[in-house]
């Protein structure tokens, strides 16, 4: 069914490019379970769900995300603490400067 015209013409060349996409898929895969985790404290999860559901499992789901996410920076080679420092900077601009 494919052909050369209908088939992907990227590739992965780096073990840096394919750890990249492995981490970012991951992290995809733990924000995927914490939005369950939160569905189901809202009770929006079905039922099966919500049975089998325990609160505590949401600290682990949100460590999870910034772990996942601290492991992505790295591998694309990222401050972190820079980029935390440079963000947080510009949300306090952006609230002072609304607030006046």
């Amino acid at each position: 069914m494919l052909n050369e015209k209908t088939k992907p013409q990227y590739k992965l060349y780096t073990p840096a490019e394919k750890e990249i996409l492995t981490k970012t898929v991951k992290l995809n895969e733990e924000v995927g379970e914490l939005c369950n985790d939160i569905l189901s404290i809202l009770k929006l999860q079905r039922r099966a769900k919500l049975e089998n559901f325990d609160k505590r499992n949401m600290y682990e789901e949100f460590a999870d995300v910034i772990i996942t996410a601290m492991q992505l920076a790295i591998a694309a080679g990222v401050d972190v603490e820079r980029a935390v420092g440079d963000k947080l900077k510009k949300i306090e601009e952006r609230y002072l400067k609304e607030k006046h």
